[in-house]
């Protein structure tokens, strides 16, 4: 039982760390699709004029994933520190790098040729096209993605440990929605920046406008996220008990600090 007990710690960051990579990972792909959100909730798309541009509400579908990207880095952080969180983003980047060279390495492979062509009703479908336009995503994209994941991580986890460092136990709402929204804001910039900015020739005006509308969705995903954290709190510290979970939380904190 003893032992048991000691083991707690372990396999909650093996259950959280599961969850960050696959959340991560999940969120690379799956954002090769852009969709409606005023179709999806059946409506009529908006014409909203940002900084001049007029623009829908349109995503790609990591946003729907990328929250709990940071939902899982605020509890890592709270019971584990910053070198959990560090450990984990390091493992995300290079899980997300060995995953993108596995996926340019498959589309060289040349193509069965009852697979590469599909009947459909509509006609021939090209499953290699499709394969390559799903999953082949630009050195632009792929750079973009991987800078705005590690440096919203770090920025994450200062602001978290500042305003923890300031609550103390309190207000776990405003340690982790307020570490999420300011990192969000970097993370989005980032991306539109580096990917279409300097790697397809958007002008700066237009990189501003869409990532005012992203972080605008971002802002309202991280509000409403805030029972999912407390409740993944309330379970966790019943899971730990509260001597253990009060003395990794007051360990993290500091360790935090001397970091």
């Amino acid at each position: 039982m003893h032992d048991a007990h000691h083991q707690k710690p372990a396999r909650l960051f093996l259950v959280l760390g599961a969850f960050f990579v696959t959340n991560a990972l999940l969120a690379e792909f799956v954002g090769t699709k852009i969709f409606s959100l005023e179709r999806t909730l059946g409506f009529e798309p908006v014409r909203l004029v940002i900084g001049g541009e007029v623009l829908s509400l349109n995503f790609t579908a990591g946003v729907l994933l990328w929250p709990f990207v940071f939902v899982m880095t605020d509890i890592v952080n709270e019971y584990y520190g910053r070198r959990g969180v560090r450990l984990l983003s390091l493992l995300g980047a290079g899980m997300i790098l060995y995953a993108f060279a596995a996926v340019f390495a498959a589309m060289g492979l040349a193509p069965a040729d009852f697979w590469a062509t599909r009947a459909t009703p509509a006609g021939p479908f090209d499953m290699e096209l499709a394969f390559d336009s799903v999953f082949g995503q630009g050195l632009w994209i792929i750079a973009a993605s991987l800078v705005a994941f590690l440096v919203s991580q770090v920025l994450d986890v200062r602001v978290f440990q500042l305003l923890k460092r300031r609550t103390g136990e309190r207000m776990i709402w405003l340690r982790a929605t307020g570490s999420t929204v300011v990192s969000q804001l970097v993370d989005s910039f980032i991306v539109l920046f580096i990917a279409f900015y300097l790697g397809a020739d958007w002008s700066i005006r237009l990189v501003l406008s869409v990532c005012a509308l992203n972080y605008a969705y971002k802002f309202c995903a991280a509000i409403l996220m805030t029972p999912v954290i407390y409740a993944a709190h309330g379970a966790i510290e019943r899971y730990l008990g509260p001597e253990l979970a009060g003395r990794m939380r007051t360990v993290a904190l500091r360790e935090g600090a001397s970091v």
